[in-house]
């Protein structure tokens, strides 16, 4: 597993609720003893979206297919997760390297103000 893959992962929802089986994209791989991934969430349901912030991954951009989404999905950076690789429950596919670097910036830009 690697920063980009496209992976199933139980994740708990927001508000509550049983668990459920999305897919999850992994940003990095975090330091220390444990091997946590920190992984963001996707989701189908588009109105979630935040604009400049949260990536639109869609039929026609050219990692959608190697992404193994079925339909239209928002990659979700403020649903942020540190896994464990054991709760990894598949692997999907990968998203493009931009399209991981521009997450990875959002994400540092904002953590840097």
């Amino acid at each position: 597993m690697k920063p980009g893959d496209v992976v199933l992962i139980r994740l708990p929802q927001i508000g509550g609720g049983p668990l459920k089986l999305p897919p999850a994209i992994i940003l990095a791989s975090l330091p220390g003893p444990y091997q946590s991934l920190l992984i963001c969430g996707v989701s189908t349901q588009m109105q979630k979206q935040t604009p400049g912030w949260d990536e639109l991954v869609q039929h026609g951009d050219p990692d959608f297919a190697g992404s193994s989404f079925h339909q239209d999905s928002v990659i979700r950076l403020s649903y942020l997760y540190s896994a464990e690789p054991n709760e990894i429950a598949g692997f999907l596919g990968c998203i493009d390297e931009s399209r991981l670097h521009r997450l990875l910036t959002r994400l540092a830009e904002h953590l840097h103000r």
